[in-house]
C-alpha cells in the first residue's frame, strides 16, 4: 500500500484500517466451552492473530491512531503515513525532506522511519525508528547503535490518556535517527575487502556438503556481489577494483538488501515483514557487527 497523504495521520490510518478486531469465545467440539477466545475483523470475519484469554482486550483502531499521532509529534513534521494488515496493524510513519540524510554522494541518501508494529498476539507494541535508503529502495532498521532505537509500549484500555507520556516515549525513540546516521556514516567511512566479509558472514559449506548445497552458497554470493556492482553504480561510486575493497556500508547494505529480496522471492509482499525478517536474521546481524566494527 502507497503512502497515504490525509488531513492528519490520524485521518490515514483511519482510512487504512476501516474495521475493529473484535473478541468472541471459541466453541470446541459437540458445543464444547472452552477458555479461549478468538479474534475476527468486524469487515470480513478473518481470524486473525491467536487464541486469547477472556481478560485479553484487543486494541481498536484508535489505539493505533494515538501511537501514530504520537509518532508524528515526536518529529514535529508533516509526516506521510504507511500502512499493512496482518494478524496486527503495522504502520510506518515517515517525516519530510528536512530528516534527509548523505551518506555518499548526492544519490546514496537515507530517511527516518517510524515503525510501529500493533500485532494481535499479546505482546506490546513496538516501536523502532529505523531508515529507508534511496539507493535499495529498502526500509530497514539498525540495533547496536549505542544508543535506544526502538522500545516497547504497553497496552492498556486508557491509551489516549498517556498521550503526552506516549509523545516523550515516541520524541526519546526518534533521537535515535542520530544515532542511526552516525552509524551508518562510520560504516560508510570503513573499508572491507567484499569477498572477506562475505566468507565471514556465509561460511564456506564444509567439503561434505552436498552439490545443492555448495551451488546455493555460490548463487547467494553472486547475488550480493551483483548487488553491490549495481548500487556502486547507482550511487556514483567508482567501479570494484580487483582488490574487492568496498565501504562496510555497501557490504551490510549489500547482505540485508538480499535477505530482503530472497523473502520477496518467497511470497512476502509486505516492506514491514521484509524489514522485520531481515532484522532478526542472524545474517543481517553478523552483516552489522562485521560493518560496525571494521
Amino acid at each position: 500500500m502507497p503512502a497515504i497523504i490525509a488531513a492528519s495521520p490520524a485521518d490515514a490510518v483511519r482510512a487504512a484500517f476501516p474495521f475493529e478486531v473484535q473478541k468472541f469465545r471459541l466453541s470446541g467440539p459437540d458445543g464444547l466451552t472452552t477458555p479461549h477466545y478468538g479474534l475476527f475483523r468486524s469487515d470480513d470475519a478473518r481470524c486473525v492473530g491467536v487464541a486469547v484469554r477472556k481478560g485479553y482486550e484487543p486494541h481498536t483502531t484508535d489505539d493505533v491512531c494515538a501511537l501514530v499521532e504520537a509518532a508524528s509529534t515526536a518529529f514535529d513534521s508533516q509526516c506521510k503515513v504507511n500502512c499493512y494488515f496482518a494478524d496486527g496493524h503495522f504502520v510506518t510513519v515517515a517525516p519530510g525532506d528536512e530528516y534527509r540524510r548523505n551518506i555518499f554522494g548526492t544519490k546514496d541518501n537515507i530517511w527516518p522511519r517510524m515503525i510501529i508494529r500493533a500485532g494481535y498476539d499479546g505482546r506490546a507494541f513496538r516501536a523502532d525508528c529505523g531508515f529507508y535508503r534511496d539507493a535499495c529502495r529498502n526500509l530497514a532498521m539498525i540495533r547496536s547503535t549505542g544508543r535506544a532505537v526502538s522500545g516497547t509500549i504497553r497496552h492498556t484500555a486508557q491509551l489516549r490518556e498517556r498521550m503526552p507520556e506516549l509523545v516523550d516515549q515516541f520524541r526519546l525513540i526518534a533521537r535515535g535517527w542520530d544515532a542511526v546516521v552516525k552509524a551508518a556514516r562510520a560504516m560508510e567511512a570503513r573499508q572491507v575487502n567484499l569477498a572477506e566479509f562475505l566468507r565471514a558472514v556465509y561460511p564456506e559449506p564444509a567439503e561434505t556438503a552436498s552439490q545443492r548445497t555448495r551451488d546455493s552458497h555460490t548463487r547467494r554470493i553472486e547475488a550480493i556481489f551483483s548487488r553491490v556492482y549495481s548500487e556502486r553504480l547507482a550511487t556514483g561510486r567508482p567501479q570494484i577494483g580487483r582488490d574487492w575493497m568496498v565501504s562496510a556500508w555497501e557490504a551490510y547494505n549489500g547482505v540485508q538488501g538480499y535477505v530482503q529480496h530472497s523473502q520477496r522471492r518467497q511470497g512476502n509482499p509486505s516492506e514491514f515483514g521484509r524489514a522485520v525478517i531481515a532484522l532478526e536474521s542472524s545474517e543481517t546481524s553478523r552483516a552489522l557487527e562485521l560493518a560496525l566494527s571494521a
